[in-house]
């Protein structure tokens, strides 16, 4: 599926800015939109003529031109970057990006794995390319990283690394990130480092809109560990919310009198949706399944905000390494009556 977005640079999310505490950057913003925008540099410490609300803080950067964004880092944590401008049109169609300041003084313990993920709901109308900025409530694609399962990238890591996740949130909602297998501490917040007598463990982190957080653990149990939003229709694609319930419901008779008329005809949701990830049905150009991906087990019916931590004990690179191989005997087996 392909859609078209606006971004930084060409992608979206737009490029991750790394620097360091007391460096004293300067960005150069040229708007290439066929409307104004401005950036602003969220949760960053900076002087007011810098923080980027086009109309209070600055004038509008009209098309073409460019202007400079220019300040001394005075903190250091998981901030972001994003218009202040149009916004309810500019943020839905992908502008944003991570702005990751780096503490002047080495962390410890050291961060072996750091990984950035970003949180965005769209409406993309099933055969159409565009994303629609008018939708508040209703979305249908909920990605990391503007993709959705199992286009999503996993998360590699070697046994005994000490993983940072950063996860921000630009989306109209909240998202519980889910991490199976583990429970980890939140460390951080845009608002800065949380201190260690104020962390707690968790499984989850909510992540609210306008926010971001940071979670840290030391990847101990190896294996393919889902991490994912926990609210059910955020990982699941092109859902239709004004379908009938017919949970219980006998269709056979309906079902072949409908046939009669279209032989393809499928009665759907009498059991449940599972079938969805299996029997492949037409589906109109650039849309995605509402289920979909596969694993080394069968369907994994998964899609949305979903992607999988791999820790492994016997790699050398931190390329994909397939499917987790579980010991004999440690996987769920069917009771043969």
């Amino acid at each position: 599926m392909i859609v078209n977005c606006w971004g930084y640079n060409g992608q979206t999310p737009g490029p991750t800015i790394e620097a360091v505490e007391g460096d004293r950057v300067r960005i150069l913003v040229t708007n290439k939109l066929a409307e104004h925008t401005t950036i602003h540099w969220h949760g960053v410490l900076l002087p007011n003529g810098m923080d980027g609300v086009g109309g209070l803080n600055q004038p509008q950067i009209k098309p073409g031109e460019t202007y400079v964004y220019e300040f001394t880092l005075r903190q250091h944590g998981t901030q972001m970057y994003h218009p202040h401008a149009d916004e309810m049109v500019q943020m839905a169609m992908g502008m944003e990006g991570f702005f990751i300041i780096h503490p002047k003084e080495p962390e410890q313990p050291r961060i072996d794995r750091d990984f950035c993920i970003f949180l965005q709901e769209w409406f993309v109308e099933p055969g159409t390319s565009t994303p629609n900025p008018n939708i508040m409530t209703d979305f249908n694609l909920f990605t990391f990283n503007s993709r959705v399962f199992p286009g999503t990238a996993p998360l590699v890591v070697r046994l005994g690394d000490r993983v940072r996740i950063r996860v921000a949130n630009l989306s109209m909602d909240s998202h519980p990130i889910h991490l199976h297998g583990y429970n980890f501490k939140i460390t951080g917040t845009d608002g800065g480092r949380i201190p260690a007598s104020g962390q707690w463990p968790e499984t989850t982190v909510n992540v609210p809109p306008g926010t971001t957080r940071d979670i840290q653990f030391v990847a101990n149990a190896p294996g393919d560990w889902a991490l994912h939003c926990h609210k059910n229709h955020h990982v699941m694609n092109a859902m239709k919310h004004d379908v009938p319930n017919m949970i219980g419901v006998n269709q056979s008779g309906v079902e072949r009198k409908i046939q009669n008329l279209l032989p393809d005809y499928m009665a759907m949701g009498e059991s449940g949706m599972s079938g969805m990830a299996v029997m492949n049905m037409p589906l109109p150009k650039n849309t995605l399944p509402m289920m979909t991906g596969k694993g080394p087990f069968g369907p994994v019916e998964m899609g949305g905000m979903f992607t999988v931590l791999k820790v492994r004990d016997d790699i050398t690179s931190y390329d994909d390494p397939g499917w987790y191989q579980q010991q004999e005997g440690t996987v769920a087996w069917r009771v043969i009556e």
